[in-house]
């Protein structure tokens, strides 16, 4: 792919409770380097990279001494935002994906359309507050700022599980790999956008 045609971006958003900037390369290797002062959700979004193929670099300095939330949060926006700004027109793309991702006893579904209107179906239920230090619920913000910022519609659901740092896990591995199918340039496309409006932007 020639330097003119790169899906690549750069984002960076700065708050009075945080301040992230992010790079991403749709046609990347997987590579990543993340900071975020979250353990768990560097863990989380070192997955995301690593199995959608997207190079991802990220640093963020929130306001941990209140809590993770606005960290996750922002997080998921600017990552939402780098993708869909690298996707430009989405000229090309494959668009839909869906999959079932096992992880030992866990099975999570995901289905992704990257069609411009944001929507988030979650049906995830964790049986604790705590992955360690993690707030469960913050799972769910994350994948919310993202989709709405990336705009994407996407649906998550896990079918049945074993514990839950794998639903968490499983659940960024299975939109990873959605992702990885429907971000695809499709030569059968021939540089058009995938839909009969002709926008996949608004």
């Amino acid at each position: 792919m020639d330097e003119l045609a790169m899906r690549t971006s750069s984002v960076e958003r700065k708050t009075a409770e945080t301040r992230v900037s992010v790079k991403v390369n749709l046609d990347g290797s997987g590579n990543s380097n993340i900071r975020t002062g979250v353990g768990f959700l560097d863990h989380m979004l070192e997955q995301l990279s690593r199995h959608s193929l997207i190079d991802l670099t990220l640093s963020a300095d929130g306001d941990l001494h209140v809590d993770c939330h606005h960290t996750v949060e922002d997080c998921g926006i600017v990552i939402g935002q780098a993708v869909a700004k690298a996707l430009g027109d989405r000229k090309g793309i494959c668009r839909y994906a869906s999959l079932h991702l096992p992880m030992d006893g866990t099975l999570t579904r995901a289905a992704v359309d990257v069609s411009g209107r944001p929507f988030l179906v979650w049906r995830v239920n964790f049986t604790s507050p705590k992955i360690g230090e993690f707030d469960t619920e913050l799972v769910r913000e994350w994948f919310q700022a993202f989709a709405i910022n990336a705009g994407v519609t996407l649906h998550i659901e896990t079918l049945y599980s074993d514990n839950n740092h794998h639903i968490a896990e499983a659940c960024f591995k299975a939109l990873a790999r959605a992702l990885r199918q429907a971000l695809e340039i499709d030569p059968r496309q021939d540089g058009r956008v995938p839909s009969t409006k002709g926008t996949l932007t608004g």
